[in-house]
């Protein structure tokens, strides 16, 4: 194998790695998953701290029997409610509890986060070179057609492990 290539691959595999570990060490540690941290962070962002099933499919980008899980596990742990809507009890929005605030204000910047302040910091030309060499890798590895959510995240299990 080419050294070069070899350099790549194993910077690819930092990345993983770092991802997977970060993933367990926030589970160990807080028992929640990056996805249900994620979520909570997400109500925080919310006007009164309420969100729909909706908004929060579309902002993690996953689907939505997975983010119902994520939404089960949330509620049982007591850090977010499902709360009807007034007039409308076919509507319900998930709210952030005081658990869950204070879940949130325990746990660190992800990997995601700093990702994302990083290369706000880049100049535009230097995003798209990283956008077009990320498009080649993509592409090397014949993995165009694959679903992914913009968050570095391992996928919440599908069935409860909680």
């Amino acid at each position: 194998m080419n050294s070069e290539y070899k350099d790549i691959i194993i910077d690819i595999r930092k990345i993983v790695r770092s991802i997977n570990l970060e993933s367990k060490r926030i589970l160990k540690e807080f028992g929640i998953s990056i996805p249900q941290l994620l979520c909570l962070g997400f109500l925080r962002t919310k006007q009164n701290y309420l969100s729909t099933h909706k908004e929060l499919t579309e902002y993690l980008s996953l689907n939505s029997s997975t983010v119902t899980g994520i939404i089960n596990r949330l509620e049982k742990k007591g850090y977010i409610a499902r709360l009807p809507k007034q007039g409308d009890k076919r509507v319900t929005y998930l709210a952030l509890t005081s658990s869950g605030s204070k879940v949130l204000e325990k746990t660190p910047d992800l990997l995601h986060e700093k990702l994302s302040r990083g290369l706000a910091k880049l100049p535009p030309h230097e995003v798209q070179q990283l956008k077009a060499s990320l498009s080649l890798l993509i592409e090397a590895l014949d993995i165009r057609g694959v679903d992914a959510s913009p968050l570095l995240v391992i996928e919440e299990p599908i069935s409860p492990q909680e």
